[in-house]
């Protein structure tokens, strides 16, 4: 079978623009790569034009078009997650105007569709309570219970993206005092994150029971699935899941429904609460930008008003309990002659 021109200059995008120009991080090329995947599949399914006879020539500004349309109709995706293939999308075509310059007008064209504006959503986080009786769910009678138990309180614990938890290896971890965990996040920047004492025995505990202590298994997953291999990111969204459901049919009003980001942003709101600066937050988050992590802070009403209250002056004039109406005895026969 003959490789199509569509098929060589991917390859050549993944293998060598990539990898090798870009220096683009394992969890970048996982991204682009599910975009492109769904760009194979809304093709055959849609423009009827299989993986394997696609060309250049079958992709323009319309098909493109009706591809990040198809994302939000078919696969439910919010504007966040069509950007995110549209960027993918703009990658690939900014490097094809100097790989193919004949079609230089055509790419141009597909570089040329805006992203969609995104509104900025509340941050959705559990209460110190909240987090509390979600761990309380999950039994301890049996092996595999107890690694959910470590997965969901470590993911908390350190504040990470569900696939800094996925890739992590016992070598990822420094169970010496002082503990830590070493975690590689967007553009694979290394960041380590203080573990306090209690979770260090929890994953001592759990790294015992799966020989996990045993330097010969460091780098194995910390977190296997039933075959060994890494938990997805599927996998643990319905391993959180699990549990919330059923903390949140004995106590709705503290479980709302949650993601393993809500994790995340659970830890670095109980940090601002306890009086944590926002740059230490940003550095145990892993944010670029300090402008990130502020969300954090205009998202905490309770601290607005305890700085308010903090920072009040009384500048209103005192009154006496009694209103100036009802000194003013004309004024309160009047009003009493309204009822006759």
């Amino acid at each position: 079978m003959q490789t199509t021109d569509f098929a060589k200059y991917l390859t050549k995008f993944f293998s060598e623009y990539l990898t090798g120009e870009r220096g683009a991080s394992t969890n970048t090329i996982r991204s682009y790569s599910n975009t492109f995947t769904h760009l194979l599949t809304f093709m055959d399914e849609k423009e009827h034009i299989k993986a394997d006879t696609l060309l250049l020539d079958h992709l323009n500004r319309n098909v493109i078009l009706r591809f990040l349309d198809w994302l939000q109709t078919s696969k439910q995706s919010g504007n966040a997650t069509r950007n995110q293939r549209l960027a993918a999308l703009h990658s690939f075509f900014k490097y094809m105007q100097y790989e193919d310059v004949k079609r230089m007008s055509q790419w141009q064209e597909i570089l040329s569709i805006k992203v969609k504006r995104q509104e900025r959503r509340s941050v959705n986080y559990l209460t110190v309570d909240g987090v509390k009786f979600l761990l309380e769910q999950i039994p301890t009678d049996n092996r595999t219970a107890r690694r959910n138990l470590a997965l969901i309180a470590l993911m908390y614990d350190c504040g990470a993206r569900v696939q800094e938890i996925i890739d992590l290896s016992p070598s990822s971890l420094r169970i010496d005092k002082p503990s830590c965990i070493t975690l590689y996040g967007k553009g694979n920047k290394k960041r380590i994150v203080p573990l306090q004492d209690e979770q260090v025995a929890l994953l001592k505990e759990y790294m015992k029971e799966n020989s996990l202590d045993n330097p010969a298994n460091n780098q194995r997953p910390l977190f296997a699935n039933n075959r060994g291999g890494r938990l997805t990111n599927a996998g643990i969204t319905y391993i959180l899941n699990m549990y919330a459901d059923m903390a949140r049919k004995l106590k709705p009003e503290i479980i709302p429904k949650i993601s393993p980001h809500t994790l995340r942003h659970s830890k670095a709101m109980h940090l601002l609460q306890a009086g944590v600066n926002l740059v230490y937050i940003r550095d145990i988050l892993g944010h670029v930008s300090i402008q990130t992590t502020e969300i954090y802070a205009r998202a905490d009403s309770k601290q607005k008003r305890q700085a308010l209250e903090a920072a009040y002056i009384n500048v209103l004039p005192k009154t006496d309990n009694q209103g100036l109406w009802e000194k003013d005895a004309q004024l309160k026969t009047w009003l009493k002659n309204l009822s006759k």
